[in-house]
């Protein structure tokens, strides 16, 4: 299993497949002039796919998460999925996505396997949608969720990042709109993880911003500890419930305790938190003829030295040099 020496045990495996986009959100990286990952350097399908299965059978990950950059811009991933699929135990296996392509390949992502999707979409109004994203593709998201629901890659969650002056007026909406299509809508706190490195706590709209905006116009009951366990949303009960809405409030209610995280890079690196400056190469093991065993062996090590939180809170605190594009959401 991989363990950490706070007791922390990591099921969940997060795997970029791609560090590129084809959307330049504000947060994340800058309009033009980033340095993509060149294609020797990338894992392959089949390295990808043993890395999981190495993961799931000796490692004890239950939880597979396909991110990026963009993962619908990965070739091979139906191929991936249908081969992650088939694996014993069956990891539970989903998709973070800008939601861009969601309609061409929903259907065949659940025919492969793909169990549910999260569509990051951050506003309802096309001309924020392209202030925030500098691209017009705010219809192809929408018609991606409508094909993610159709397909049954369900419960289908919605990822929204408000920016201050920007979107910020939007929570309640958002919301409204989600219940009124059946999704589950989870806010993110805006996280030091941007390519430019601009990123200001001052900045941030923080997540008691965001629900004291849902409370002027619905009613919120927490659903409690107990319900929260690993998941990184808090959640409520909206009006009373069935539906809920979470808050992921990574900055200023981080969740590092209860954090069972592995993440995985592009080219092969692992990283043990979201915010750590340092990695350990699997690619390398792979390409050197390593032996299962051995691999395994690595990612362990990597994982027992976590530290106990990710030190968002601490003056000296220095962001990744990797951006989210190039770490995998």
């Amino acid at each position: 299993m991989l363990v950490d020496t706070y007791g922390r045990v990591a099921t969940d495996l997060r795997v970029s497949l791609t560090d590129r986009c084809n959307l330049r959100c504000t947060y994340c990286m800058p309009e033009e002039g980033m340095q993509w990952l060149a294609k020797p350097d990338l894992l392959t399908d089949d390295e990808i796919v043993r890395l999981i299965r190495i993961a799931v059978t000796d490692l004890g990950v239950t939880d597979v998460r396909f991110t990026g950059g963009e993962p619908l811009l990965r070739p091979g991933l139906v191929g991936i999925v249908e081969r992650c699929a088939a694996l014993l135990p069956r990891p539970k296996l989903s998709l973070t996505t800008n939601g861009i392509g969601l309609g061409r390949t929903a259907a065949a992502l659940r025919a492969a396997g793909l169990d549910r999707v999260n569509v990051s979409l951050d506003t309802l109004r096309p001309d924020v949608f392209h202030t925030l994203t500098r691209r017009n593709r705010h219809q192809d998201v929408l018609d991606g969720l409508d094909a993610a629901r159709a397909a049954g890659l369900a419960p289908v969650k919605v990822n929204s990042v408000l920016m201050r002056g920007v979107n910020d007026d939007e929570a309640p909406e958002l919301l409204r709109w989600a219940l009124a299509e059946g999704y589950e809508l989870r806010f993110i706190e805006q996280m030091p993880l941007d390519a430019q490195h601009g990123w200001q706590r001052t900045d941030m709209v923080t997540a008691e911003e965001i629900l004291g905006a849902l409370r002027t116009r619905f009613t919120l009951t927490a659903e409690g500890e107990p319900a929260r366990g690993h998941a990184p949303a808090e959640r409520w009960l909206v009006d009373g419930g069935p539906a809920r809405v979470g808050v992921i409030a990574s900055v200023t209610r981080p969740f590092c305790r209860a954090c069972d995280r592995t993440r995985l890079t592009a080219d092969g690196q692992v990283r043990n938190c979201l915010f750590a400056r340092e990695e350990s190469d699997l690619r390398g093991a792979l390409r050197s003829g390593a032996p299962d065993h051995e691999v395994a062996a690595r990612w362990k090590a990597a994982m027992w030295g976590k530290k106990a939180g990710s030190g968002l809170d601490d003056p000296a605190f220095l962001q990744p040099d990797r951006p989210m594009s190039a770490i995998g959401g």
